[in-house]
């Protein structure tokens, strides 16, 4: 699924949606979305200079986003267990 089918589903726009593609989805099941980290993104400018590391705040959003494509933006109730294994630089891809 590219970009443009990802905003025909989610409200989200440039710069607050942050996932670019998805590769795998089984509906109401499962999703493997795609975030392509760059230098130009703006949180770099201040988090944290001289060393950027991509906010795990963002990378919650974009689990979310994933989510809401998943399922078509139906809401859910609670929240999920998770852990973030390790940093997202510059140059990174997220499979979310």
């Amino acid at each position: 699924m590219n970009i443009n089918e990802i905003q025909s589903i989610i409200p989200h726009r440039y710069p607050m949606l942050l996932i670019d593609r998805i590769i795998e989805i089984e509906p109401l099941k499962r999703i493997v979305a795609i975030k392509n980290v760059t230098i130009n993104e703006q949180v770099f400018q201040g988090h944290f200079p001289g060393a950027p590391v991509f906010p795990g705040v963002f990378i919650i959003e974009a689990m979310a986003q994933a989510g809401a494509v998943l399922l078509f933006a139906r809401c859910l109730i609670g929240t999920a267990s998770f852990s973030i294994s390790r940093e997202l630089r510059k140059r990174d891809s997220a499979s979310l």
